[in-house]
């Protein structure tokens, strides 16, 4: 099983490896028998999974399980956290101290919130902080959203959110960034620039790994997109058999089509 010093040094600017998120542990099992080291969990796939709805803070307990089985499985896992699962950074750092206890090698922290709107960096930056004393050896990847929300801005002002946020919480005690959103080459090779740390990004449309890697970044991550194209696979299968198919194409279902899923009434 892979130790969080051996996935810190995964974390290579100008050599990235892909970072596949699952959603259960049927496909972290997957995934790791395919030969990934290192597993992500995908908040969105967590989230319908157990009928919740996604950064709503409502996934910590069954990350914790997922954690705790991967862990028995010899599965290396980084886990996301939404923005913490709380508003008081002394609770984000006892989860992370949990899941760093359990073996995981690193977690993912964010700093939107589930009406898409870009949190205090001051709070986003305390959270970072508290994670990074509570579990020093975890890998703290730090997400900044503002390519992500759509509020954000034009172009130039979203880069310099970005950048701002990132190297605040790199002096909170971050390990990384990840600036997720379908980005310009330009723009990824100026936030690997000027961002001090490994960059992450998500798997980006037209971009392969050899041209990232030209590019400066450390990590690319797949999000929802497994989870997503699992489902999507599932039911262009089922249309096969039941005879209902319109051709041979399957439909990825969008993070909104899953995030809108009608959530358990209370």
């Amino acid at each position: 099983m892979l130790t969080p010093n051996e996935f810190r040094a995964l974390h290579r600017p100008g050599t990235p490896f892909v970072l596949p998120n699952a959603w259960d542990l049927a496909s972290a099992r997957w995934l790791h028998a395919a030969g990934h080291r290192a597993i992500g969990t995908t908040s969105l796939g967590i989230a319908v999974a157990a009928g919740k709805g996604d950064g709503a803070g409502d996934i910590a307990a069954a990350s914790l399980v997922l954690a705790e089985r991967a862990a028995e499985h010899g599965i290396a896992l980084s886990v996301d956290l939404e923005a913490g699962c709380s508003d008081d950074p002394d609770e984000v750092g006892r989860l992370a101290a949990e899941l760093a206890m359990i073996g995981c090698v690193g977690v993912n922290i964010e700093d939107s919130d589930t009406a898409g709107r870009l949190v205090d960096p001051e709070l986003a930056s305390a959270k970072v902080a508290a994670i990074a004393a509570a579990a020093p050896a975890l890998y703290l990847n730090a997400r900044a959203d503002p390519f992500w929300v759509e509020a954000g801005g034009d172009t130039d002002d979203r880069r310099s959110d970005a950048v701002a946020r990132a190297r605040s919480y790199l002096a909170a005690g971050a390990t990384g960034v990840f600036v997720p959103g379908v980005l310009a080459e330009s723009m990824i090779s100026s936030l690997a620039a000027e961002i001090p740390a490994p960059l992450n990004v998500l798997v980006q449309p037209g971009l392969a790994l050899p041209r990232l890697a030209q590019l400066r970044v450390a990590r690319v991550s797949t999000g929802s997109l497994l989870f997503r194209t699992a489902l999507g696979a599932a039911t262009t299968a089922l249309a096969s058999l039941t005879g209902s198919a319109e051709d041979g194409s399957s439909h990825v279902p969008s993070y909104a089509e899953l995030a809108g899923l009608p959530l358990a009434q209370s």
